[in-house]
């Protein structure tokens, strides 16, 4: 949905149309190579998540790029909280029984998670918290949601956008926001702050890249376009219907990010022993 509302905003700038190509798999490494792959004109664009910019280098021993040697980076665009999820039926009014119940019993409640990425949160929750609970994963957002609801699993911590149709209907249970500020879509839903854990500031974010053997005045230009097509209301529209935060860095600032989530994912990945070759 971000990169159609880009490429509408950035077609319109320059009077020419652009070409979304979804290359979905292997946890975005499909569409990174894709992008390497492609002349380093500025003409390719990489539009990838949190999972193919940092946190596969955590997680991959082999990883087939490097997030940060093989791109120039364009920007962040925006991020969407997460949410720490339990079923309807769940003991656990709030984030805090939840943490007191597995202070209480280490090691004997169990969290999903949708992709490795997620399970980092969760770990980085664990920690924080000075708690341990199992890693259950699964294939996607939707069975780590119904599993909740089915009261398989004691908890997880998923993306808040695809789980706030699912509170706002009373599916499922939401204990804490992993934002600054409230969502007005689950406005009654507390942060994490609110909620006794203020370190936990977790979030699913897209940004733009190129190949770093593109031309620094192309990328330079780049930077300008998308930060223009950042501030029309497609976008603007589209970020707003699904509680994402506008970010819109610079190439800099998106670099500074990135290195700094590489780092803690990294450090997270090896304790919780979640590396896969």
């Amino acid at each position: 949905m971000v990169a159609r509302a880009f490429a509408k905003a950035i077609g319109d700038l320059r009077a020419q149309p652009v070409v979304v190509d979804n290359k979905a798999g292997a946890n975005g490494i499909i569409a990174v190579q894709a992008a390497l792959q492609a002349p380093a004109d500025g003409l390719t664009l990489l539009l990838g998540s949190n999972s193919a910019l940092s946190s596969n280098a955590a997680l991959l021993r082999n990883l087939p790029y490097d997030p940060v040697r093989d791109f120039s980076p364009i920007g962040v665009t925006g991020r969407a909280p997460c949410v720490v999820i339990v079923s309807p039926k769940s003991p656990y009014a709030s984030l805090k029984d939840l943490l007191a119940d597995a202070r209480r019993r280490p090691g004997a409640l169990n969290f999903g998670s949708a992709s490795p990425s997620y399970a980092l949160y969760s770990e980085w929750m664990s920690e924080l918290a000075g708690i341990r609970a199992n890693n259950i994963p699964y294939k996607g957002t939707t069975e780590v949601m119904t599993a909740i609801a089915g009261q398989q699993l004691d908890y997880a911590v998923v993306d808040a956008t695809a789980a706030q149709e699912l509170i706002r209907s009373g599916r499922l249970r939401a204990l804490a926001v992993t934002d600054e500020k409230r969502m007005p879509a689950i406005a009654a839903v507390p942060t994490s702050a609110e909620a006794g854990l203020p370190a936990l500031q977790a979030y699913s974010w897209t940004a733009f890249a190129v190949s770093a053997k593109t031309p620094v005045a192309t990328v330079q230009a780049l930077e300008a376009l998308v930060a223009k097509a950042g501030q029309s209301h497609d976008v603007a529209d589209l970020f707003e219907r699904t509680s994402i935060t506008p970010m819109m860095t610079n190439g800099a600032a998106m670099r500074r990010f990135q290195v700094e989530e590489i780092a803690r994912w990294k450090r997270l990945a090896v304790a919780a022993k979640l590396v896969q070759d």
